[in-house]
């Protein structure tokens, strides 16, 4: 918006990539290992050299403003986990089950991932065994 500060240009610019499923962050997330969302988001205000950062949280909506809050409200510059979403339950922030942040674009490129990791670590043993023999 006119009169905005560069901050808040990015954090609105970051929202709507956490809400556009084409992106893998927020909403379209892409999956763990176990099959699960954690998302990191990280904000910089270099004018005023802070920062404020999250990671490994899966239960926010737009974890960039989580990281604002901290940059501009807390004396910390990264929370992780569980402290961070405890700290947006406690600003009113929005939370969501983490279902709905994946996409079934998001579930079939996990699908996918693990059955080519399980072929790939099933057979890697056997071609190397293979490949010993004459």
């Amino acid at each position: 918006q006119a009169g905005g500060s560069a901050v808040d240009a990015v954090e609105a610019a970051v929202i709507s990539l956490e809400n556009n499923p084409v992106f893998d962050a927020g909403y379209g997330s892409v999956l763990t290992d176990s099959g699960e969302v954690e998302m990191d988001a990280l904000i910089m205000d270099g004018g005023q050299m802070r920062s404020g950062a999250v990671g490994a949280v899966s239960t926010l909506k737009n974890p960039v403003k989580l990281s604002r809050y901290i940059m501009e409200k807390t004396d910390h510059t990264l929370l992780v986990g569980r402290g961070a979403e405890k700290l947006a339950e406690k600003t009113g922030l929005d939370q969501v089950d983490p279902s709905t942040l994946v996409t079934p674009e998001a579930r079939q490129e996990f699908e996918t991932f693990k059955y080519r990791q399980a072929v790939t670590t099933l057979f890697s043993g056997r071609l190397k065994k293979d490949d010993r023999q004459p």
